[in-house]
C-alpha cells in the first residue's frame, strides 16, 4: 500500500486561510478560491483542483448535522436493539457466506476474524446497501469552510483531492456519508491513505464499488495497524458477584481472567473466562446492566469509533454471526439517556462539588465516569460510575 503523503501530515499543522463569516454558497466559493493556494502547496495540481471543485456548492444540511450531532442521545440497549437486530444478524450471516472465500483469506492475512470484519461492514453500511450518496468534496469543503472543525476537514479535503489526483476513483464516484465517510466500511479520506489496500489486484483501492473485497481487507488492515491481537476476543459477557468492589470496574485496572475469577467474576455460564491476557471490567449501564470483561481488542475497535455502545455492538454482532446467543444480562430499561444539556450540567455540577471531570464537553467518557464514582463514594452509594437521570437529580440536590 502507499504511505501517507508527507504533505498531508504537514497540512494538518498549516494555518487556516481566511474564512468568510457568511455561511452561504457565495461565501464558500470565496473560501474555495482562497483555499486553492493551500491545495496547490500541498501538491494538488491546478488542473485537478479546478476541475474537481468546479461543481462544489455549500451544503447547509451537512453543516447543520455536524453542529447538532451531539444532541443525539440513545441508551446502549436502544442502540443495540437496532445494531444487533435479528435482521442484521441474518443479513450478516448471508453476507459472510457470500464473501466467505475473501473473508477467510483476509483473516489469514491480517489475523482479524471474518465475523469482526463482517460486523463492521454491517454497522457501517448495512453490508454495502447504504454506502452514502453525498458528494465527498461538497461535504468536506462545506465543513472545512465552517469554523467548528475547520482544520480537521481541510485535512480531509486535501486527502480527498489527492485520491482523485492519483486516480483511485473519479469525482462522480467519490461519494459517502454526510460527514465524508466512504464506501462499504466508511473510511474517511485520510484513513484511506493510511490503511486501504488493493485486495482484488486490479491496481486500485476501490472501497466504493459493488465489489466489497478491497473495503473488507482495508477494514481488517485498519484493525491490524491499530494493534489487533490475533486469537483474542473483543470481550466476554460476565456476571458480577454480590459485594463486588465497583471501584475495580475501571478501564485502567487490568487483571487476568483468573484474578478476576478470584474476585467472583465468571462468564455467564459460571466458568472462568479463558486467559486471553489482561482485561478490564466494563459496566456500560452501571450495576444494573450487562457487564463485560474487555481485552486489548476492545480498544482496537475503539479506534474505529470511540463509543462504548459501538464497540459492544461490533463485538456482539460478530459473536451472533458466529452463532452465539443473545446477551444474558438485562438493562435498566426505564432509564433514558441524558440530553446534551444534561450532560453539560452534570459535568459542571460534579466539578463544582470537587469531583473534577477535567472537561465540560458533554461526553461521558472515563474522566466523567471517574468523577461520578468519586461523587458516589462521597455519598455512600455504589460507585458504578453510571450517569443516569436519577444520578443527575441527586447531584443537583447535593449542591
Amino acid at each position: 500500500m502507499r504511505a501517507i503523503p508527507v504533505f498531508l501530515l504537514l497540512l494538518a499543522a498549516a494555518p487556516l486561510c481566511a474564512q468568510s463569516t457568511e455561511r452561504s454558497n457565495a461565501g464558500l466559493q470565496a473560501w474555495i478560491a482562497d483555499f486553492r493556494a493551500d491545495a496547490l502547496a500541498a501538491g494538488i495540481s491546478a488542473q485537478v483542483y479546478d476541475a474537481s471543485m468546479a461543481k462544489v456548492t455549500f451544503s447547509p444540511k451537512v453543516v447543520e448535522r455536524d453542529r447538532n450531532q451531539s444532541e443525539f442521545t440513545k441508551t446502549i440497549w436502544d442502540y443495540l436493539e437496532t445494531a444487533v437486530s435479528d435482521l442484521r444478524i441474518s443479513n450478516g450471516k448471508a453476507a459472510l457466506k457470500q464473501q466467505r472465500k475473501a473473508l477467510i483469506a483476509i483473516e489469514a492475512e491480517y489475523g482479524v476474524p471474518a465475523e469482526i470484519v463482517t460486523a463492521i461492514w454491517g454497522l457501517e453500511s448495512a453490508y454495502g446497501t447504504f454506502r452514502g450518496t453525498d458528494p465527498v468534496l461538497t461535504s468536506m469543503a462545506s465543513l472545512a469552510y465552517d469554523a467548528r472543525r475547520a482544520a480537521f476537514f481541510r485535512y480531509q479535503l486535501i486527502s480527498a483531492l489527492t485520491i482523485l489526483s492519483i486516480g483511485e476513483t473519479d469525482v462522480e464516484n467519490l461519494r459517502g456519508s454526510w460527514a465524508g465517510a466512504m464506501g462499504h466500511t466508511q473510511f474517511m479520506p485520510s484513513s484511506f491513505f493510511a490503511h486501504a489496500v488493493d485486495w482484488d489486484g486490479d491496481g486500485k483501492r476501490n472501497i466504493w464499488g459493488d465489489d466489497p473485497r478491497d473495503a473488507l481487507a482495508s477494514a481488517a488492515k485498519y484493525l491490524k495497524d491499530n494493534g489487533w491481537v490475533t486469537g483474542q476476543p473483543w470481550g466476554v459477557e460476565v456476571t458480577i458477584p454480590a459485594g463486588f468492589d465497583y471501584l475495580l470496574a475501571n478501564r485502567e485496572i487490568l487483571k487476568n481472567p483468573r484474578e478476576w475469577a478470584a474476585l467472583g467474576i465468571m462468564d455467564t455460564s459460571g466458568k472462568v473466562v479463558p486467559d486471553h491476557g489482561p482485561a478490564a471490567i466494563l459496566l456500560p449501564a452501571g450495576k444494573d446492566g450487562a457487564a463485560f470483561m474487555v481485552f486489548k481488542n476492545f480498544e482496537v475497535i475503539e479506534t474505529y469509533n470511540t463509543a462504548d455502545a459501538y464497540v459492544v455492538a461490533v463485538g456482539h454482532l460478530a459473536d451472533r454471526i458466529a452463532g452465539a446467543g443473545p446477551l444474558r444480562g438485562d438493562w435498566p430499561r426505564p432509564d433514558r439517556a441524558l440530553t446534551y444539556d444534561e450532560r453539560i450540567e452534570l459535568q459542571t455540577a460534579l466539578t463544582a462539588q470537587g469531583f473534577d471531570t477535567q472537561k465540560i464537553d458533554a461526553k461521558i467518557g472515563p474522566l466523567t465516569v471517574n468523577a461520578v464514582r468519586g461523587w458516589q463514594v462521597s455519598q455512600g452509594e455504589v460507585p458504578d460510575g453510571y450517569a443516569s437521570p436519577a444520578l443527575l437529580e441527586r447531584v443537583r440536590s447535593a449542591r
